[in-house]
């Protein structure tokens, strides 16, 4: 049976996604537009989601022995021309200050658009000896970049991110870092977001201006286009000899350290909406939801109901993080209302149900009713915010699966590419000619090099020669 449409403003996804997912931006207050043009606001409600992903991961970070630190905002022209192909991979995004007040700079500032340069610096003055080694950081901050084409929480020109660097004695622990931090992405994203993704290694083509190989997860939005969730990047020692830094080693002779970096940003918060979301609008992981559990009241006006509400309300907070919704509005406003804004979970209590000793408890992710005893009414939460997430993550993971192709001709790869959106496995003879002659003729960029090869054939989709990997293409946000 098709579930009834409470919200009537939002237009369908499967009418048109694009418009579906700018009226759930706005209409569960999580952004609004700015007089910056490609910048946006993120209102309480969309900040608070960013919060809990911030609180979640930074655990993560701690738990693995990184510290946070700050870093400027900006970065002296001639700072940044140190690494060539770093440069020249963001120099078309580089927004410029050229005066401080009326006085015209000596030289530019570039407001940063991620802040290996300023990293690279500080290393090179802090790093002397093996025994200053590794150096494990993080910081919290927002960059800008000078997008042509923006769109909320998925591309802006000012966007919120975390950016790690660290710098290690040798390329095998920087390796390992890399592979690591690669991981807590993924098991952040499939634990607590419950968006299934996939790992790889992004091609030379895709790969961080700078780096020796970049790693991705890959997730997959409810349109079948793909969304870049969080990428990890092995440097190798090109950024530390650009930059100048040695270190002593064991056996006191100079030595050249290895980097790393790794990032995820707001944009996280567009998968959520992308992957979960409905037509009612927002459906939230429990993890990451600014409210886990919403009580309305049935018949307030009727004797015990708000205070008996109340009460549940008292025990609740102490479990989740609970909101009671006392206002005047109608039962029915405030049903829509909280399925809009994706709220995991929704008690209601009646006159009725006082009587009888219990509550009806309501999943956003599917709608189902379970009437509960108040007695063990934490136990029920928690079980079913569970429940919810898990939901979410089979939901999702069969989305997926089912719009999973595989192609074996370019003929094959065009066609499906063509009337069938979601990822195309084909095999690839890793000349970047042929991954550009796919952008050209089916439309689709390599996605990445997952870690578990699957063999399609002998021989590259796109030209026949013989193939060296198995690549996940697709079209993506």
């Amino acid at each position: 049976m098709a579930k009834e449409k409470l919200v009537k403003e939002i237009t369908s996804m499967d009418e048109d996604f694009a418009k579906w997912y700018t009226d759930v931006v706005s209409k569960a207050e999580l952004m609004d537009y700015s007089s910056v043009k490609g910048c946006m606001i993120i209102r309480p409600y969309g900040w608070a989601i960013w919060e809990n992903i911030q609180k979640i991961m930074d655990g993560m970070f701690k738990e693995t022995g990184h510290e946070n630190v700050s870093m400027p905002m900006f970065i002296p022209e001639s700072l940044l021309q140190k690494e060539k192909d770093h440069v020249e991979g963001f120099a078309p995004e580089v927004a410029w200050v050229t005066h401080g007040g009326n006085e015209k700079l000596e030289e530019k500032l570039c407001v940063r658009p991620t802040s290996e340069t300023l990293f690279c610096d500080h290393y090179k003055n802090i790093i002397h000896s093996w025994r200053d080694l590794p150096k494990l950081y993080n910081q919290w901050c927002s960059v800008v970049r000078w997008e042509k084409t923006t769109r909320p929480f998925l591309r802006s020109r000012e966007f919120h991110w975390q950016e790690g660097h660290t710098i290690h004695a040798t390329a095998e622990e920087a390796q390992a870092e890399t592979i690591q931090m690669l991981n807590v992405y993924a098991e952040f994203a499939e634990k607590y977001l419950a968006i299934p993704v996939i790992k790889g290694v992004k091609t030379e083509k895709e790969r961080f201006a700078g780096a020796v190989n970049t790693y991705t997860i890959e997730a997959m939005m409810h349109d079948g286009k793909a969304l870049q969730s969080g990428t990890s990047h092995f440097f190798g020692d090109g950024f530390a000899k650009a930059f100048g830094i040695q270190f002593a080693d064991k056996d006191n002779k100079l030595s050249t350290p290895f980097q790393t970096s790794w990032g995820v940003s707001t944009r996280l918060i567009g998968a959520i909406i992308m992957t979960h979301g409905d037509d009612n609008g927002l459906v939230l992981p429990p993890a990451v939801a600014p409210i886990q559990l919403v009580i309305v009241p049935i018949a307030s006006h009727k004797e015990g109901v708000t205070e008996k509400a109340t009460e549940v309300y008292e025990r609740m907070k102490k479990v989740c993080r609970a909101k009671i919704d006392n206002t005047d509005n109608s039962p029915g406003w405030k049903f829509a209302e909280y399925e809009m804004k994706g709220v995991p979970l929704r008690l209601e209590l009646g006159p009725r149900d006082i009587e009888n000793n219990q509550c009806v408890l309501v999943r956003r992710d599917n709608g189902e009713k379970t009437v509960v005893s108040l007695d063990n009414l934490e136990e029920e939460v928690a079980r079913l915010l569970e429940a919810v997430r898990d939901g979410l993550y089979n939901k999702a993971l069969a989305n997926r699966t089912e719009k999973t192709y595989e192609a074996t001709t370019l003929e094959e790869m065009i066609e499906i590419a063509d009337t069938k959106p979601g990822f195309i496995k084909a095999m690839w003879c890793e000349d970047r000619a042929c991954e550009e002659a796919l952008k050209e003729k089916a439309g689709v960029s390599s996605r990445c090099m997952p870690f578990e090869q699957d063999k399609i054939s002998d021989k590259c989709v796109c030209c026949g020669k013989p193939a060296k990997q198995m690549v996940f293409w697709g079209k993506a946000y």
